[in-house]
């Protein structure tokens, strides 16, 4: 079972690696799970990781090597010849190999892939090399059971018998023609209760979804997600069987998706983390930085053409933050919701104006319930009810054209192909601030002065 890493457990582990107490080691971690010892190594410096690391399993290594971070991964690797890396491509799956080696050197990848022990293997990876990353033909693994549409179930049921040892888990069983053409599938259950000469013709289900190389990683997940797919088959464009995606895979995607797009939301630009150089942090948080500053400053100066309205009704800047932050969270919130509808591909837009007319709905609830609240605590503290007034009805218009701003921003962004997700952040707040103060001065000017 699942077991908590302490840090009083790593310092066992990094004592018993001072002392080289390889039988306390192994015997500390022969019940975790792989998992699990990838969490006590991101603790532990490189040399010590792969002191650890030797002294494991090579299957439990090479799943180990699979599932760390790509950039720890690359520095971690160059401690190690390249000798011992391919023997754990040896053991890991095609696309899990393919992503490890995209990481290294042309020239050290050659080596890896030169030492190879199973030719096949060697001949999946460079055939899975020439597709880019983020598509279907980047995300697709190799090691997968086909059969062929002329076979029996006896023949079938021996091509899975031999395949077993490379094919981790089966999600299906793939039915091609001759010319290794996907025309369905088959499962194990028919498969079982089925006479062994009974021909795969009678039995395989034509009813299959599968997915092109050329697909983009985003389009894979979309489909898997909408289907309630295990595992889907990979063609290419002349529909030959070239590979299978798992979800394990998907969910990999998935999670670096909503990474994204949380730093884009919160207005960084890269794809980075917190143990990344200071330089590179600083890069990728910048240039949104920089222009909320701009919008901050825009913001001074237009206070500043108020200032003397300010200067007759003082009271007047009181309520600056309280307009200004209530537009940036209303303009939050409607993009965060627009950019999770925008998210879901199954979601068909084909009624725009009642979109919107439930958006002005929800947006006219809140601002109605937002300014009379504001305006009874001001009279309530003895305020002007004229200023009370002026600021309960800029609340209300600001709610209401935030919304409208924080709800079709997004949509018109992914209208021309744009991330919806860097409307929302620093943009919307930026906008809205603007947008909030000259609601705010305007209303005062026609009631107040």
């Amino acid at each position: 079972m699942p077991v908590e890493i302490t840090r009083d457990f790593v310092d066992q582990i990094e004592e018993a690696i001072e002392q080289k107490n390889t039988e306390f080691i192994v015997s500390s971690l022969e019940d975790l799970y792989p998992a699990d010892i990838t969490t006590v190594l991101y603790e532990l410096n490189t040399e010590e990781s792969k002191y650890v690391l030797d002294l494991l399993d090579p299957e439990i290594g090479a799943e180990i090597l699979s599932s760390l971070d790509a950039d720890i991964r690359t520095d971690f690797l160059k401690s190690f010849t390249s000798e011992e890396v391919a023997q754990y491509v040896n053991l890991m799956e095609s696309d899990d190999a393919v992503d490890m080696l995209n990481e290294q050197k042309v020239q050290s990848r050659e080596e890896i892939i030169s030492l190879l022990d199973n030719q096949e293997k060697a001949a999946d990876i460079i055939d899975l090399l020439h597709y880019e990353e983020d598509t279907a033909g980047g995300l697709m693994a190799k090691e997968f059971i086909k059969v062929n549409v002329n076979w029996q179930v006896r023949q079938c049921i021996e091509e899975i018998r031999r395949q077993a040892e490379n094919v981790e888990k089966v999600y299906a069983i793939y039915v091609v023609d001759d010319k290794d053409k996907l025309i369905g599938r088959i499962g194990m259950k028919e498969l079982i209760l089925s006479n062994d000469n009974t021909p795969l013709l009678e039995l395989f289900d034509e009813d299959i979804i599968c997915i092109e190389t050329y697909k983009t990683d985003a389009e894979v997940v979309d489909v898997m997600q909408k289907y309630d797919l295990e595992a889907i088959p990979v063609v290419n464009s002349q529909g030959k069987l070239m590979g299978r995606i798992t979800i394990d895979d998907v969910v990999d995607v998935i999670q670096e998706q909503a990474e994204t797009n949380i730093q884009l939301m919160s207005g960084i630009t890269e794809d980075v983390e917190e143990d990344d150089s200071v330089y590179r942090l600083s890069r990728a948080r910048l240039p949104w930085l920089i222009i909320a500053m701009i919008g901050g400053l825009i913001g001074a100066r237009f206070i500043n053409l108020y200032e003397n309205e300010i200067s007759i009704i003082p009271a007047l800047a009181m309520f600056t933050p309280l307009i200004t932050a209530t537009g940036g969270n209303v303009g939050i919130q409607s993009s965060s919701l627009i950019i999770q509808t925008l998210a879901n591909k199954t979601v068909i837009f084909d009624n725009l104006t009642q979109r919107l007319l439930k958006v002005v709905l929800v947006a006219l609830l809140n601002a109605v319930v937002i300014s009379t609240l504001v305006m009874g605590f001001n009279l309530l503290f003895d305020e002007d009810y004229k200023l009370a007034i002026v600021v309960s009805i800029a609340l209300f218009s600001v709610v209401m054209l935030s919304s409208l701003m924080g709800t079709i921003t997004p949509m018109i962004l992914n209208r021309f192909g744009i991330n919806p997700a860097v409307a929302a952040g620093p943009f919307i707040t930026t906008a809205n601030d603007l947008l909030g103060l000259a609601v705010y001065f305007l209303v005062a000017n026609m009631l107040l002065l």
